[in-house]
């Protein structure tokens, strides 16, 4: 469903995303070319309307959160950026993410190998 919305409604949602919860206000701020606050507040009620997010109230303020699970929304947008920018290949996302790496931990080179060796155990 993240992929059929309007774009703008497509940001707010990952920048709602990247902040976990957040006010009207927050999420304004982490918009490119931001809209006015009510118009924030109408996307974010679209959202809600859709059952994308959730809202409760602290201190009298609306505080929003994603309601799928995080990991499902960056499995699909990830797929969605492979799809688009490597031609389908795991593979190549893959190369293109560690050559933006300045240096990985030991236990990120592990888990790396560990995938990998999966990867060749199934046959991918």
């Amino acid at each position: 469903m993240i992929e059929s919305l309007p774009r703008r409604e497509r940001e707010v949602f990952e920048v709602l995303c990247g902040l976990e919860s957040a006010t009207a206000s927050a999420v304004r701020a982490g918009l490119s070319d931001p809209p006015s606050d009510s118009a924030v507040r109408t996307l974010l009620g679209r959202l809600v309307a859709k059952g994308l997010i959730v809202h409760r109230t602290v201190n009298q303020a609306y505080v929003y959160a994603p309601a799928p699970a995080a990991s499902s929304v960056a499995e699909g947008a990830l797929q969605r950026l492979v799809r688009t920018f490597f031609d389908g290949s795991a593979a190549s996302a893959a190369t293109a993410l560690l050559g933006m790496a300045e240096s990985l931990k030991d236990e990120e080179l592990d888990a790396l190998q560990k995938a990998i060796d999966q990867a060749r155990e199934r046959g991918l």
